[in-house]
Formats: C-alpha cells, sequence, structure tokens
C-alpha cells in the first residue's frame, strides 16, 4: 500500500474534553499556517456539536485516508468512530472510553499500514480509561504495545519534550523522586541515549546528533561527594555511547546546563527524572512544546497538556501545542522520508 506522505491522523482525545475544539481551530488556521492534511478519527456529530458552540463554520467530510487530502482545503476529514454515547462537554464518561481507545488503534494501524504518514493524539483522561479496565500507565505505554502486536518485535518508547529553544528527554518518567536512584541503570540511559540518537539522524535530520546527559546530583554529584550514582552510573553509561560512535558529554551540573550558550552546544538534553527535563522544557516554551514519543516504528507527536475539561466548549482553549504538534508531525515524516 502506498503511503500517503502529506497526511497526518489525529486522534480525537475524550471527545468531553478540548481535542475536538483544538481541532476545528487548527482547521480553521490551516490556510495561514500552511498546515499539512489530517484526518480527524472520532464522532463526527461531537465535532459539528462542537462547532455550534463555538460559533465556527467548519464543514466537515466523512472519508477514508485516501480521499482526505483533497477534501481537507474545503472540509475538515472525518474517519468516523463510533461513540458508544452521547457527550457531555466538560464531564467525562466512561461510556466513551471505547471510542478514545478505538481512534488511538485505528490511528496505529493506519500508519502501520503506510496509509498515514504519523499519527498526532489528542490529550485523553487516563482516570476515564481506568475505569472501562484501560491497562497501560498511559498513552505511551499503549502505544509502544500496539506496536509490539503489530511487528512482534519488542518497542521501547522514548519521551522527548520538543520545543523551539529545547529538546529535553527524562531517562526516568513517572515514578516518586526518592525511586529514581534506584531505577537509575547505566543500561537504562545507554539505551534512552540509543534511541535518541537514531531518532535524531533518522526523523529530526540531524547528521551527527549532540547528546548532553545530565548529571543526578546537585553540580554533577562533586566527584562523588554529593552522591556517587555520577561516578558509578552516569559516567560509565557515557564512555560507553562514545565507544558506540554516540557524541554524549556530561554528567553536566542540570543547574547550568539550560541557559542560552548551553543549550547551543547540544541538540538534545538527556535529563535522570522527569521534572529535570520537564521544567526547563515548559519554562522555555509552554506554549509551543510537543511531546514527541521515539522507538515507535511509526511517527508519533502529541499536545504537551491534557484534557481541560474545565475550557471544552468555551473558545478559551488554546489551540497552540497542537498545531506545533502538527506541524513537528509533518517535518519529521519529511525527514524520514528523506532518510529511507
Amino acid at each position: 500500500m502506498t503511503r500517503l506522505d502529506h497526511l497526518l491522523a489525529l486522534t480525537q482525545g475524550d471527545p468531553a474534553g478540548i481535542g475536538p475544539d483544538i481541532a476545528l481551530a487548527a482547521w480553521l488556521k490551516r490556510r495561514d499556517l500552511g498546515l499539512q492534511p489530517f484526518l480527524y478519527l472520532g464522532d463526527p456529530s461531537t465535532l459539528a456539536i462542537r462547532a455550534r458552540m463555538l460559533g465556527h463554520d467548519v464543514p466537515l467530510h466523512e472519508c477514508d485516508p485516501e480521499d482526505a487530502a483533497a477534501a481537507f482545503a474545503t472540509a475538515l476529514p472525518v474517519l468516523p468512530v463510533e461513540i458508544g454515547s452521547e457527550i457531555e462537554v466538560g464531564r467525562p464518561h466512561v461510556a466513551t472510553a471505547k471510542s478514545t481507545i478505538a481512534a488511538i488503534e485505528t490511528a496505529v494501524a493506519l500508519a502501520m499500514d503506510e496509509r498515514v504518514a504519523a499519527v498526532v493524539t489528542n490529550p485523553i483522561a487516563k482516570s476515564v480509561l481506568y475505569e472501562a479496565g484501560f491497562g497501560f500507565p498511559g498513552h505511551t505505554e499503549f502505544l509502544a504495545d500496539l506496536a509490539e502486536k503489530a511487528t512482534g518485535l519488542p518497542c521501547r518508547p522514548v519521551m522527548m519534550l520538543a520545543g523551539p529553544k529545547l529538546r529535553a528527554i527524562p531517562v526516568t518518567i513517572h515514578i516518586p523522586l526518592k525511586d529514581v536512584p534506584s531505577v537509575l541503570s547505566q543500561n537504562l540511559i545507554v539505551e534512552t541515549c540509543r534511541i535518541a540518537a537514531h531518532d535524531l539522524k533518522t526523523r529530526f535530520g540531524f547528521d551527527h546528533p549532540r547528546l548532553a546527559v545530565a548529571g543526578l546530583n546537585p553540580h554533577a554529584g562533586e566527584e562523588g561527594s554529593i552522591g556517587r550514582e555520577d561516578l558509578e552510573i552516569i559516567e560509565p553509561a557515557i564512555e560507553a555511547l562514545r565507544g558506540e560512535g554516540i557524541n554524549a558529554i556530561g554528567p553536566l551540573p542540570a543547574d547550568t546546563m539550560f541557559h542560552d550558550e548551553a543549550r547551543s552546544r547540544y541538540d538534545v538534553a538527556v535529563c535522570m527524572y522527569h521534572d529535570q527535563a520537564l521544567i526547563p522544557a515548559k519554562a522555555l516554551g509552554f506554549d509551543d512544546s510537543v511531546n514527541v514519543t521515539l522507538g515507535l516504528p511509526f511517527i508519533r507527536t502529541s499536545p504537551d497538556h491534557g484534557t481541560a475539561f474545565s475550557l471544552a466548549g468555551t473558545g478559551i482553549a488554546r489551540e497552540t501545542s497542537l498545531i506545533a504538534a502538527l506541524k513537528l508531525a509533518a517535518e519529521l515524516a519529511h525527514h524520514a522520508g528523506r532518510a529511507g
């Protein structure tokens, strides 16, 4: 099957949240911003109702991926996904969980079949999905499981927050800070950096990506006087990476890694825990940072915010991060096509 090189699959996310709002707003700005065509996977009636609430004139065109790009100029293409329940704006309900999951599954299937160039996911409410029996910690783990089932190969997803001023990767993510030292290992750091270096080459277009690896402790441990992890775990990992030809430097004190001059020396910051990566990333690009999942056999980006149920249907929700996610997905697909 021939991949539709310029078409992106956009999932609905939780239909009671701002996913429909920002999808509509992005389509309305398609010409001004030069957006690549995207196909919305979700419930057309929910979109139509939300458009009326927001006062938007957005024609909808139900179609398959093969017809979406041609329709995009004059209508928002929609691949219908059965919703399962009436939507109350701003009030999530477990009855819609199957629809949310189905939209993600369909988007991944389209990407694996090369019928779309990339997947962009709108925010989900994990608590709602858990209530419906969803067995994954979050979006990323679910996507990795779908990829493994499609390919029969193990998949190690890596989270990156990508903004105009900083790309940052946390080696450990949603675990208590007190558990980080025991979870960190040389192998975990090496594996994360390998995946980062590979995807920076094949999808971001860096010929020789530069990785700056943060230390765990203040001042990167002060030669072991403020903790031994930097000497005994992080330094050996960096040496192993250099032995593989990966341009990695560190461990670097995190308090001096993120100013303008320091950022000019690397292409991605690899950090040891969630907040060490996400605080600077969000401080430097709160509205236009994008969540990118590396290590998947398809391209996936997502807005860097949640469902914002209280903003759904109000017209207040900003589409900035979704637009950034759509643009980055198109850019990564372009680089991946050239690399392939």
